[in-house]
Parts: C-alpha cells; sequence; structure tokens
C-alpha cells in the first residue's frame, strides 16, 4: 500500500481518522503494519501491502492473532476489533 494511499482512509466503521504502526516497509509502499481507529480502537492489519479493512462479522481472530505476534504486539497492546465503544489508555 503507498503511503499517500494511507491518507485517503478512514474508518469504514465510524469514519474517523487512523494512525498507523509501521512494521516493514519499502520506499513509498507499506508492506506490513498495523492501522488503528483514534475513536472506535478497532485496528485494521497491513499484510503484503494490502490493508485488511473488512467489516467485523468477516474477520477471524484466530487468522490475525499470529500476524500480530509475530510483529510483537500482546494482547495489551492491540484491542478486539469488536468494539463498540471508545477504549480509555
Amino acid at each position: 500500500m503507498k503511503k499517500a494511499f494511507f491518507k485517503k482512509l478512514c474508518c469504514p466503521f465510524d469514519k474517523s481518522d487512523l494512525e498507523i504502526k509501521v512494521i516493514k516497509e519499502a520506499g513509498q509502499e507499506i508492506l506490513e503494519g498495523l492501522m488503528t481507529c483514534t475513536s472506535c480502537g478497532r485496528y485494521y492489519p497491513i499484510v503484503h501491502g494490502i490493508p485488511i479493512m473488512s467489516p467485523d462479522e468477516y474477520r477471524e481472530p484466530a487468522l490475525e492473532t499470529p500476524i500480530l505476534e509475530r510483529w510483537g504486539l500482546g494482547k495489551g497492546e492491540v484491542t478486539n476489533f469488536r468494539l463498540t465503544e471508545k477504549v480509555e489508555s
């Protein structure tokens, strides 16, 4: 995913801005990373340059957990993608 493309994305749930943690990049291309909604706290991984922004009902925690663990992100760092309220840090 191009870095410029990230600036055009928003949370598909509540249309809020996203923050990004880049894990792996090549030039202007983000290969792996984690986008997080600033409002609702949902997370959206970027895998092989593709942002995974599927609706909650189509996401599988069992498929995403190994990726997050490989990136060294524990349960305390990544909230559930089915949040309906903002998580206070």
